[in-house]
């Protein structure tokens, strides 16, 4: 266990793009309040690219150097999965960018908690992002991810701006849908284990939650007054439109829902124009 501060890098430079005079991302691992190292990607530099000609001038917010998203991946997700990568550049026609791979993903230590300890793995990543001089801080999470925000917001309250959560539960142990079947398979049993290790490149913890962590209906209605944003796709196939329904339900006044026709789960489904939507959104919202 490290006995570093939670959020601090164990290294960290900043190098001058010579192409475009920004600065270049920045790869370290970042250490958790539990010691756990997490491997994190920081964009500095808001991306500008040429707007298509037919695109409506209200629909246009410029980038903002101020503020910075910190993406949270879904399960079996890490930095360098291409579905990330799509979701991290799209954002930073917006902001600043920190991805991260959580506890168990990719090159991170530890092993996943599905939804559990995940959350000390952000708040690392939003301490770093504060340390790194961003007055505004939108946390983005996908399906687990989704919850990790949501229960992030609400256990630490104050230190995001705004929460975006995209295609998550709103309870757990839900076994509604074959596809999480699946998943419930891959998370208990040991065989599914290892085809977590092997085929995902995530490793899982073992043990069971105890005590079962707050879920994500239990911890929305504590993160008032941050803005809230919940997106749900109408085919999506994990979890049905009850769950977003619960979860906007519980935000109340303070909370905004969309519900995307056609839209299936998470990341993969996340189009350019969706994740447009939200970067727009995220700019006016956070303060």
């Amino acid at each position: 266990m490290s006995n570093r501060p939670a959020g601090q890098a164990a290294r960290s430079t900043v190098r001058p793009n010579r192409e475009t005079g920004g600065r270049a991302p920045i790869r370290t691992f970042l250490y958790t309040a539990d010691g756990i190292p997490v491997d994190s990607v920081y964009n500095p530099d808001a991306v500008v690219y040429e707007t298509p000609p037919d695109t409506p001038a209200d629909t246009l917010s410029p980038p903002s150097r101020d503020l910075v998203f910190v993406i949270a991946h879904g399960f079996t997700g890490d930095v360098d999965r291409p579905h990330v990568r799509r979701v991290s550049g799209a954002l930073a026609r917006y902001g600043a960018v920190i991805t991260f791979s959580f506890r168990g993903h990719g090159a991170s230590g530890g092993r996943s908690t599905v939804g559990d300890k995940e959350v000390l793995d952000l708040a690392a990543a939003v301490d770093w992002a504060r340390r790194l001089g961003h007055a505004r801080v939108v946390t983005v999470g996908f399906s687990m991810g989704g919850s990790v925000v949501l229960r992030h917001a609400a256990l630490h309250p104050g230190t995001a701006d705004a929460v975006v959560s995209v295609s998550a539960p709103a309870r757990w142990y839900y076994r509604g849908t074959a596809p999480m079947r699946r998943l419930h398979w891959l998370v208990t049993r040991p065989e599914g284990r290892l085809v977590g290790r092997y085929g995902f490149r995530t490793r899982i913890h073992h043990r069971e939650w105890n005590p079962v962590p707050l879920s994500p209906v239990e911890a929305v209605p504590r993160i008032a007054p941050t803005p809230l944003l919940v997106v749900h796709g109408d085919s999506d196939a994990y979890f049905p439109l009850d769950h977003p329904r619960m979860l906007a339900d519980a935000a109340g006044e303070h909370g905004e829902l969309w519900l995307e026709p056609g839209m299936g789960h998470a990341e993969h489904a996340a189009d350019e124009a969706l994740l447009d939507r939200i970067g727009t959104w995220a700019v006016t919202q956070a303060g």
